[in-house]
């Protein structure tokens, strides 16, 4: 589906930011011509491909002609993006910048928050969004064509839910790549050469990915299912569980989503 709108990204060329715009150009969910992107210098490196896009170092100039205006800067740069932007639909995927704050930087009440993850480059990012009560359904939709370009999207209930998933979606692959890691370490310390232990576990978190993705069934029934084979991922798992693995993870996430609510501020 094609937006009929005319786009900005403040801080458009960065990592997250520019892997969403190249989604959104790929996918033909927005034309380069509709595309604006700020940055300090208002340089277009990484968008040689579609000359059509405007650049500028102005985020206000940005904000003046745009339809909807997507913010996403590091949060520590929270002060750089306040612009008047009365009227405008503003998203924003900043870590820990919440919708009042998003209001009062913007001027704006027709405010969205969101997440996304560098994998919307290659359109697997899973991108959560909330807004509040009342935003017009054109803007909903607007902004879910958007995301679901990069991925998967799904509206959630509140902030907090979009602090969660902060700290479980938005670092790709940071925790897949932990656990990888941690396998790797141990086919080593058995032996296995490097390059075939790392080949190896990148191709079982490939294949696991995508027979994931595929399934009818949820991950727990997917364990369950293993545990009651009785095999021998069996024992690993059953010993995983007698260890309490589960709640140690947990209290990793829980650090991360913590650090979420608090990086704004600049904690």
């Amino acid at each position: 589906m094609s937006l009929k709108k005319t786009l900005g990204i403040i801080g458009g060329t960065g990592q997250l930011g520019s892997a969403m715009a190249t989604a959104w150009l790929e996918s033909g969910c927005l034309a380069p011509d509709s595309l604006w992107i700020s940055n300090r210098t208002g340089n277009s490196a990484g968008f040689d491909t579609w000359p059509d896009i405007t650049f500028t170092n102005s985020n206000q100039a940005l904000a003046d002609a745009c339809d909807i205006i997507v913010l996403s800067v590091p949060p520590a740069l929270i002060e750089s993006v306040r612009i008047e932007a009365r009227g405008k639909l503003v998203f924003s995927v900043m870590a820990g910048v919440s919708l009042e704050a998003l209001s009062d930087l913007t001027g704006s009440s027709r405010v969205i928050r969101a997440m996304s993850s560098p994998a919307a480059r290659q359109r697997l990012a899973y991108s959560p969004w909330t807004a509040p009560d009342g935003l017009p359904g054109p803007d909903r939709e607007a902004v879910n064509t958007l995301l679901s370009a990069c991925g998967l999207s799904d509206e959630v209930q509140d902030e907090r839910q979009i602090e969660v998933f902060t700290a479980l979606t938005g670092p790709v692959p940071g925790f897949a790549a932990f656990f990888a890691d941690a396998m790797v370490r141990y086919a080593l310390a058995n032996g296995v050469a490097p390059e075939i232990a790392v080949r190896a576990v990148k191709q079982l978190f490939l294949a696991s990915g995508q027979i994931m993705s595929a399934d009818a069934i949820s991950p727990e029934d997917r364990v369950k299912e293993m545990i009651d084979y009785a095999g021998t991922t069996a024992s690993g798992l059953v010993r995983m569980q007698e260890l309490d693995l589960p709640r140690l993870i947990a209290e990793g996430f829980e650090a991360s989503t913590a650090r979420v609510r608090t990086i704004a501020g600049g904690d």
